[in-house]
């Protein structure tokens, strides 16, 4: 039979049960305030409307078993008689363990606080700022929990991180056309010079943004066909944004004969206003009798669109030509047509 007394890897059999009971409890009562803490901080969150409380709910319950045994572990270590090389271990493995936790604490407080946002968040050019800001502060969150962890075992970061700008130039020159996509497709996102949805015109290609991705942006073209861009060449290329267009203004001519009366002359323009002011939507902006043609009398109108739908515009244009068409005939005005008139003199 064992006596409390007894020694067991230099410590006191009575000593080791202290040492378990101390851990036993420590995991208990850390699992306890884990829990006390939810339901208290989620019951707070039915009495606010700040995401704030939210966050801290999220994290806890992402408090991981394992790390709480190793706390509680380290907590009953404390009394053991051990050799320093035990006891170093013991510590570095607690401190790396209470890094590593912080780390995914501070990652799901970030995707909970990205989640809410992008249910609130009705602009696209945000939440997609938002999505590229979020996933690089996660990439410069667990790179530095990994320096943290690696200083904390004795590696010299500081030559680590000078070998990583030395090794960082060489990859860079390797993949510098990724890189550059990579650039341009964060200037894009932080920039928003378009979002998914936009219709822009880039050269003689035209259609919808569909997806903007790390190197490449995907465009759907009017006749079907998917666009695909690399980022770079993209935002160096002369963009056309329709889906930032608050109005279209619209220009057209119009030509009548030499043989109109002067006084029809003048009474076009109302004509034109007219039929314009008719349609919705519409801003008459003006129309004068332009210019002499080789065969026609021109006359040249603006006006604007409030809608920046093609298939509007195109409905307006329509019923402004039609009205037009109509007022000319009922007053008996011709529209001109390219023609010559040969005049004989006879001898």
């Amino acid at each position: 039979m064992f006596e409390l007394t007894d020694t067991f890897y230099g410590n006191e059999i009575k000593i080791w049960l202290i040492a378990l009971a101390v851990g036993i409890g420590t995991l208990i009562a850390l699992r306890l305030i884990e829990q006390v803490l939810i339901v208290r901080v989620a019951h707070l969150t039915k009495k606010t409307n700040t995401i704030l409380d939210d966050v801290v709910v999220g994290a806890l319950r992402k408090t991981k078993l394992l790390y709480l045994f190793i706390v509680s572990t380290f907590a009953g270590s404390i009394w053991l008689s051990l050799p320093d090389e035990v006891r170093s271990v013991f510590w570095k493995v607690t401190i790396v363990a209470t890094i590593i936790q912080t780390g995914i604490w501070i990652s799901t407080a970030l995707q909970i606080w990205l989640e809410n946002y992008r249910k609130d968040e009705t602009d696209g050019a945000n939440r997609m700022t938002m999505n590229a800001l979020s996933f690089l502060g996660r990439i410069a969150l667990w790179a530095l929990v990994l320096l943290l962890i690696l200083d904390n075992l004795g590696v010299d970061v500081t030559a680590l991180v000078a070998g990583l700008g030395i090794g960082g130039i060489a990859i860079a020159l390797a993949v510098q056309n990724v890189l550059s996509d990579l650039f341009a497709s964060l200037s894009i996102v932080l920039d928003k010079p378009f979002i998914p949805g936009d219709f822009v015109v880039v050269g003689d290609m035209a259609g919808s943004v569909e997806h903007i991705g790390i190197k490449t942006t995907r465009i759907r073209s009017i006749s079907g066909e998917q666009l695909i861009f690399s980022n770079a060449d993209l935002l160096g290329s002369r963009i056309r944004n329709f889906g930032r267009m608050r109005e279209r203004r619209v220009v057209f001519s119009l030509g009548v004969t030499y043989q109109t009366p002067a006084d029809k002359l003048e009474g076009i323009p109302g004509m034109i206003r007219e039929s314009i002011e008719a349609q919705d939507q519409v801003r008459f902006d003006r129309s004068h009798f332009a210019s002499y043609g080789d065969s026609a009398l021109n006359f040249e109108t603006v006006y604007y669109v409030g809608s920046s739908d093609y298939a509007t515009h195109m409905d307006i244009l329509q019923a402004v030509n039609l009205a037009i068409y109509r007022k000319f005939a009922s007053e008996g005005i011709e529209f001109a047509y390219p023609t010559q008139t040969l005049f004989v003199e006879k001898e």
